[in-house]
């Protein structure tokens, strides 16, 4: 088994212990080795465009708010923008803020059809720390993965 297919196995047997409704759960490095290494794999960002432009932009991502700021109101063309930009045969891993969003998308892009979604765990910004503060536990910014801010 190459290094890929082991941490996408990794990834299924974590969302199986979670009894999670989409392929896989990873962690942010696992989520950019991946990203390196399948060819065809997808980066979906859902968040919102305020946190794209105020917080920083992974680059080469497919960007489609799963929620509207302010207000966090749902997109309801989200499935639809979704089919627009990706095709359903392929391997989706999907960020947000902090996982939670990212729940979310996978769960309906499961739903839809696309049957190789995972969340990527711990998001953008990580888990808040002691102080409510993001940045500082876990996360794709403070793996020190690529981002940019504009």
């Amino acid at each position: 088994m190459g290094k890929i297919s082991a941490t996408l196995q990794v990834a299924q047997n974590r969302a199986k212990e979670l009894n999670l409704p989409y392929k896989g759960a990873l962690y942010p490095d696992e989520a950019y080795e991946i990203l390196q290494s399948a060819p065809g794999a997808k980066l979906l960002d859902v968040r919102t465009r305020a946190e794209l432009d105020w917080v920083g932009r992974v680059p080469d991502a497919i960007e489609i708010e799963w929620a509207s700021y302010p207000g966090m109101k749902p997109n309801s063309h989200f499935i639809a923008q979704l089919e627009q930009q990706v095709d359903k045969e392929a391997l989706v891993l999907i960020l947000c803020r902090s996982g939670v969003r990212s729940h979310h998308a996978a769960a309906a892009a499961t739903q839809v059809g696309y049957g190789d979604c995972y969340n990527i765990l711990e998001g953008f910004e990580g888990e808040m720390d002691t102080r409510s503060h993001r940045n500082t536990v876990g996360g794709w910014r403070t793996a020190g993965l690529p981002w940019k801010q504009n």
